[in-house]
C-alpha cells in the first residue's frame, strides 16, 4: 500500500479518536462520524446502519442522506446492498449501485441521485454488528485503498461499540451485553438451571484500537509473534503427543508462520490500527472468508486461526486466561467447546453447561449427563454475547437458553423449576416402592453411572442398582493409558459405594464420537459404524484384558456383571467372552481371589445382533438394549446430526415391532433383558417397553421418579391393548392412542 494512503489511514484513525473522545450521547458520536468519514474521504455521503435485532438492520447516522430516514429506515438480513453486505460479511464496491444484483431503492432516503457505493461490514470476531456505506454521485468504483481504508474505520467501530460508546435511544443503540436474548439450541442433557455466567475462556478486550505510533506496534506485533512461535514449536516438540494432536498443532505453526498473516497485520498496524486491532481485524477477515467456504475441513482450520488469534492477543495485552475473576454464586459454565479432564475439575459446584458447539455423544454431553448438569449445546454466539456474571437460565429439556432473561420470563421459569421441585418430592415418597404397575407387573428400575460421584443417587432416587456404568470416562480424562492397579481401585470403590447392589460395569466403549488423544485410529468417514468399542478391544487384546483384570481383581471375591458395548454379531461375543474366561483361570492360578459369581452380558445396539443364533441368546447372560445406537441404526438417522436426530419416534410402530422381536428371541431362552438410554428415563416411552415385554429400564437417576410414578398408576396388560389397537388401525406411530388413554387414567 502507498505511504500516502498509509498517512491518509492514519490521519482519519486519529480524527476519529479525538472526535470519539469528545463527550456526548451516542447518536451525537454516530452523527459527528459520518461526517468526519465523509470529509475525510471526500465523499458525499456516509451512513452506519447497525443491527437492532439479529436479522434486522437500521439506519442510524448518516451524512448525505435524508436526515428524516435515521431510526426510520430498515432492511432486512440479505435485503438490498447493504444486506447482502451484512450477510456475506464482505464488502460490495460498485460504481453503478442501480444496476447491482439485489439493489433496493429506499425511497425516504433519497439516495437515487448517488451512483457509486461502497459498504464493508462492522464486524468483531465473527459478530456482525452492521453496515459501514459511502456513495457518491460519480459513476466510479472506489479505490482499493480507499476500501481498505474503511475497512480500517470499520474495525475501530466495532470495538467502540463493543465498549458502549455509541450507547442511545432505540434497539440499534442498544447497550450492548444488557438486552434479554433466548438462544435455541439442542438438548445434551436435560434439566433446568438457574444461575450466573462464568466464561470458561474471559473475552480479551481492546481498549486501545488505534496506533500513535506505527514503528512501535511494527515492533510489538513482531516480538508476540516471534512468542508466540516459540511456544507452538515447544507444544510440538512433546513426545506425549499422539498424531491428531501433532496434526492440530502442525496447523498452528502454519498459521503462526505465516508471512502473510504477519504483513496483513503490519499493514493494518502503518494505516493506523493499533497491534492488537490489527490481530482481531486479520481474525474477523479469515472468518469471514472461511465461513463462505463448503469445505467442512477448511472450515474447521476456523479454529484453528481462532485459537491462535486468542493466544496472540493474550500475549499482547497480558490478559491471561486467569483474570483474576471470582467465580460467581451458582456458575453457569459458558464455552466453545470443553474436554471432559476441564468438565471434571468444575465438577458439581456447576448449575448448568451452555456450548457453541458440542453434540449429544460429546465428551462434555457424557460428563454432563454423569454429573447430571443440564446441557445445551449448539447455542449460537453464547460466547460473544455473555459476559461473566451475567443471569442465565438453562432450559435443557428444551434446548433453551434465556441470558439476562425479563422478569417475567425468569418469573415463569421458576415456577417450572419449582413444579419440578415439587414432583421430585413426591416421587421422593416412592424411593422404598418397587415399580409395580396395577396389573401386578413389576419392572425393575436401574440407574446409568461414569463417575464415583453418580453412586450416591443409588440410595437417593431408588434404584435397584446400576445398570450401566461407563467406564470409559477414567479412560477419556487422561492423555495416557490409566495403569490397571488404578482401575481395580476405582472399581472397587464404585462396588463398595453399592452397598450389595448390582453394578453392571460395560467394557470400554471409545470410538466414534469419544476418541481417546492417546488411542486414536486414522480419520474415518463414518465414525459410529466404525472402529469403536468392542471392536477395538477385540484388535487390540492387551486393553481389553488389562481392563478385565482390573475388574475382577476390583470384585474381590464378590459377584460381579460385565457386559460387552456394541456387539454385532455371535462370534464377536465368543471371543471377548473368551478374554474374560482366560483372565479369570490366570487371576485363580496367581492365587487372587474371583467373583463367587460372574454374568457376562452384551450390549444389544445393532439390528444385526436380534438375529444371531439360537446360541448367542443361550451363552449371553443378559441382554442389555443400548437404546440410543440401536435407533439411530434402525432409522439410518445419525445421532448427532440436528436434522435428524429428532425425525423419528421410538414409540414408531416399526421400532416397537423390532422391539418385540428382540423380546421374543429373549424370553424363548429366558435371558434377562433390559433398556438403556435417554427413551428409557422417558415416562410415556417407558410405559411402552415395560408394555412391550422389557422387565428392566437403565436411566439417569433424575428420572427415576417420574417413571415409577407412572408406571405405578396403569395397568400394562391395558397399555399393550391399545398398542396393538394402534397398531392393527394402520397408525404409524402409537402415541398418540397411548397419550389419549393416559388422559382417561385416574390415580
Amino acid at each position: 500500500m502507498p505511504e500516502r494512503s498509509e498517512s491518509e489511514s492514519r490521519k482519519l484513525l486519529r480524527r476519529l479518536r479525538d472526535s470519539l473522545a469528545l463527550s456526548g450521547k451516542g447518536q451525537d458520536r454516530l452523527d459527528r462520524i459520518t461526517s468526519l468519514i465523509a470529509d475525510s474521504m471526500r465523499t458525499e455521503v456516509c451512513s452506519i446502519y447497525l443491527f437492532r435485532d439479529p436479522d434486522t438492520l437500521e439506519l442510524c447516522a448518516t451524512q448525505g442522506l435524508n436526515p428524516e430516514a435515521v431510526h426510520k429506515t430498515r432492511l432486512k438480513m440479505g435485503e438490498g446492498l447493504v444486506g447482502r453486505v451484512a450477510r456475506m460479511a464482505s464488502p460490495i464496491n460498485t460504481g453503478n449501485a442501480p444496476s447491482e444484483r439485489g439493489f433496493r431503492f429506499m425511497p425516504e432516503t433519497g439516495e437515487e441521485i448517488y451512483s457509486a457505493f461502497l459498504g464493508v461490514p462492522i464486524q468483531r470476531v465473527g459478530e456482525k454488528l452492521g453496515v459501514l456505506v459511502v456513495q457518491s454521485r460519480e459513476a466510479r468504483e472506489y479505490s482499493e485503498d480507499e476500501v481498505y481504508a474503511l475497512e480500517v474505520v470499520a474495525m475501530v467501530l466495532a470495538e467502540m461499540a463493543e465498549l458502549g460508546v455509541f450507547v442511545g435511544e432505540g434497539e440499534a443503540l442498544s447497550a450492548k451485553h444488557t438486552q434479554p436474548v433466548l438462544m435455541r439450541g439442542s438438548t445434551g442433557q436435560e434439566g433446568a438451571a438457574e444461575g450466573h455466567v462464568w466464561l470458561h475462556e474471559a473475552r480479551v478486550v481492546v481498549t486501545n484500537p488505534v496506533g500513535d505510533d506505527p514503528v512501535h506496534e511494527t515492533e510489538r506485533i513482531r516480538a508476540a509473534v516471534a512468542q508466540l512461535r516459540v511456544s507452538v514449536d515447544d507444544l510440538l516438540s512433546a513426545s506425549t503427543l499422539d498424531k491428531d494432536q501433532r496434526q492440530v498443532l502442525e496447523a498452528y505453526r502454519l498459521f503462526a508462520h505465516s508471512r502473510g498473516w504477519l504483513r496483513r497485520m503490519e499493514e493494518d498496524i502503518m494505516a493506523g490500527l493499533s497491534a492488537e486491532a490489527a490481530v482481531q481485524k486479520e481474525q474477523s477477515a479469515a472468518r469471514a472468508r472461511l465461513e463462505q467456504v463448503p469445505d467442512a475441513y477448511l472450515r474447521d482450520r476456523l479454529h484453528d486461526l481462532d485459537d491462535l488469534s486468542h493466544r496472540l492477543l493474550r500475549i499482547l495485552t497480558g490478559q491471561g486466561r486467569d483474570t483474576g475473576a471470582e467465580m460467581p454464586e451458582n456458575p453457569v459454565l459458558v464455552a466453545r467447546n470443553i474436554g471432559p479432564a476441564e468438565l471434571l475439575e468444575y465438577g458439581r459446584k456447576l448449575r448448568g453447561i451452555v456450548l457453541e458447539e458440542g453434540s449429544v455423544g460429546s465428551h462434555a454431553a457424557v460428563v454432563a449427563r454423569a454429573l447430571a448438569i443440564p446441557l445445551v449445546i449448539h447455542a449460537d454466539r453464547i460466547t460473544t454475547e455473555a459476559l461473566n456474571g451475567d443471569h442465565i437460565m438453562v432450559d435443557g429439556d428444551n434446548g433453551l437458553v434465556h441470558l439476562r432473561p425479563e422478569a417475567s420470563i425468569a418469573a415463569a421459569f421458576r415456577d417450572k423449576m419449582a413444579m419440578q421441585a415439587k414432583a421430585q418430592e413426591r416421587y421422593a415418597s416412592l424411593r422404598n416402592l418397587p415399580a409395580q404397575s396395577k396389573c401386578g407387573t413389576v419392572t425393575g428400575l436401574m440407574m446409568n453411572a461414569g463417575l464415583m460421584a453418580d453412586l450416591p443417587s443409588l440410595e437417593s432416587s431408588g434404584a435397584e442398582g446400576v445398570g450401566l456404568f461407563r467406564t470409559e470416562l477414567q479412560f477419556l480424562i487422561r492423555n495416557q493409558m490409566p495403569k490397571r492397579d488404578e482401575l481395580a481401585r476405582l472399581y472397587a470403590r464404585v462396588m463398595d459405594a453399592a452397598r450389595g447392589h448390582r453394578v453392571v460395569f460395560r467394557t470400554l466403549d471409545i470410538g466414534s464420537d469419544k476418541v481417546l488423544p492417546y488411542l486414536k485410529p486414522q480419520d474415518e468417514p463414518n465414525p459410529a459404524m466404525g472402529w469403536r468399542a468392542i471392536r477395538v478391544g477385540l484388535d487390540k487384546p492387551g486393553v481389553l484384558r488389562m481392563q478385565l483384570q482390573a475388574l475382577i481383581r476390583a470384585s474381590a471375591g464378590r459377584d460381579l456383571s460385565i457386559m460387552f458395548p456394541f456387539v454385532s454379531e455371535h462370534h464377536e461375543f465368543m471371543m471377548a467372552r473368551s478374554h474374560l474366561l482366560r483372565e479369570l483361570h490366570r487371576e485363580r492360578s496367581l492365587g487372587h481371589p474371583v467373583p463367587v459369581n460372574i454374568l457376562v452380558g452384551t450390549m444389544l445396539e445393532t439390528p444385526s445382533l436380534a438375529y444371531a443364533p439360537r446360541a448367542f441368546f443361550e451363552t449371553t447372560d443378559f441382554i442389555s438394549i443400548g437404546g440410543n445406537d440401536l435407533r439411530q441404526f434402525f432409522f439410518a438417522a445419525d445421532r448427532e446430526n440436528e436434522r435428524v436426530r429428532r425425525r423419528y419416534d421410538v414409540l414408531n410402530v416399526s421400532f416397537l415391532t423390532f422391539l418385540e422381536h428382540i423380546v421374543n428371541r429373549c424370553a424363548e431362552t429366558a435371558t434377562p433383558l433390559s433398556f438403556c438410554g435417554e427413551d428409557a428415563g422417558r415416562p410415556v416411552e417407558a410405559l411402552c417397553f415395560a408394555a412391550m415385554g422389557i422387565q428392566t429400564l437403565s436411566m439417569r437417576p433424575a428420572s427415576i421418579g417420574p417413571v415409577k410414578a407412572l408406571l405405578r398408576r396403569v395397568d400394562l396388560i391395558e397399555a399393550r391393548k391399545v398398542i396393538e389397537m394402534a397398531r392393527a388401525s394402520g397408525a404409524e406411530t402409537v402415541r398418540p392412542a397411548i397419550l389419549e388413554w393416559l388422559a382417561t387414567q385416574v390415580d
